[in-house]
């Protein structure tokens, strides 16, 4: 079946950061699928970034078929909105995806900004229903196409009894709040003085810094291990050595993070902030709790670790629905997406 060439614009940068965005997965599925991609960009300055994406818009113009915007909040906001422009004038249409829990507000600041680049798009997208529900007046046809995970890759263990083994996957940023991870296991050790946390992801703005000095600080020794960032593909052996899984974070729309710790049947234990009610359901396949709270999400976690029955029903629960998230259905969508935007370009 002839297929469009599609030109992804987002930050490709795992290769020198090891965080690997939602684009590139979706990237590599389309490839595997036969699609022609390009991909912009993977330039670590924010402005090198910037050119990259336009320079690549230009020259490539006659490699591609149909465009696809990552949509970001703040300075990310400009290069989306300079890159639609280019396409506009190029006559290519163009697919935006937006994404991160701080894009209602920023709109609800940017309302006639927001408004004229949504409208200029062939079709947007969201990966979760509050962005959707959050951004309706100026994003009145938002589809929501899921986050997805390759649901084969992520081995399922049902943790029928939860230990005090703590796992926490996210970048090193203040926004992910990862010093609440490490007072939580202080709190915790109080009562489970055999609990663990192994902490796993890349520096963005010195909060690793500050994740070690707050460790030292609360003398957590062994009991806490930070890994600064691991290869995509070693994701499921660390979820594998963990029971219970902490996302800390304050601003957030629909993480893969959890999706991934869902797939491997770990107890989730997640602040209630953004699109995380979206995704996750309190007692029902994971345990909400208030954000900057870490008695609060300690107590949580103690709930899982003493009682084996929420334990073994939300690890069953978390399964079932990281299985709806599989790339298969998700992938199929996109495809169709793409196909109808180039054929009525």
């Amino acid at each position: 079946m002839n297929r469009p060439g599609v030109l992804f614009v987002g930050n490709f940068l795992s290769g020198q950061t090891g965080h690997r965005q939602y684009c590139e997965e979706l990237t590599d599925q389309l490839d595997g699928r036969g699609w022609q991609t390009l991909r912009t960009s993977s330039r670590l300055g924010r402005f090198d970034r910037m050119i990259d994406m336009l320079k690549t818009a230009w020259t490539a113009r006659d490699r591609y078929d149909v465009a696809h915007i990552d949509v970001f909040s703040g300075l990310a906001f400009v290069w989306s909105e300079m890159v639609c422009a280019e396409l506009a004038r190029l006559d290519k249409p163009y697919v935006l995806t937006l994404h991160g829990g701080n894009l209602p507000a920023f709109a609800r600041k940017w309302p006639k900004r927001t408004r004229r680049l949504f409208d200029s798009a062939a079709a947007v997208t969201s990966p979760s229903r509050y962005l959707v529900e959050q951004l309706e007046e100026v994003a009145p046809t938002t589809v929501v196409i899921p986050n997805a995970v390759d649901i084969f890759k992520y081995p399922f263990r049902h943790r029928t009894k939860a230990s005090p083994r703590l796992i926490w996957i996210r970048a090193f940023h203040e926004v992910y709040n990862p010093i609440l991870a490490i007072d939580v296991l202080s709190i915790v050790r109080k009562k489970h003085p055999d609990a663990t946390l192994t902490m796993v992801g890349a520096d963005k703005d010195g909060s690793l810094v500050r994740a070690h000095v707050r460790a030292r600080e609360l003398r957590l020794g062994s009991s806490l291990r930070i890994v600064p960032g691991i290869p995509k593909n070693e994701v499921p052996s660390y979820l594998e050595a963990g029971d219970i899984f902490l996302n800390t974070t304050n601003i957030d729309n629909t993480p893969v993070s959890v999706l991934e710790a869902m797939a491997c049947g770990l107890c989730v234990v997640t602040t209630n902030v953004g699109g995380i009610p979206y995704l996750v359901t309190h007692e029902e396949n994971g345990l909400l709790v208030s954000p900057r709270d870490p008695a609060q999400m300690a107590a949580a976690i103690n709930r899982v670790v003493d009682d084996s029955m929420l334990a073994t029903h939300l690890s069953q629960t978390a399964r079932l629905l990281a299985t709806k998230c599989d790339w298969a259905p998700v992938l199929a969508r996109w495809e169709l997406l793409l196909r109808e935007v180039s054929h009525h370009a």
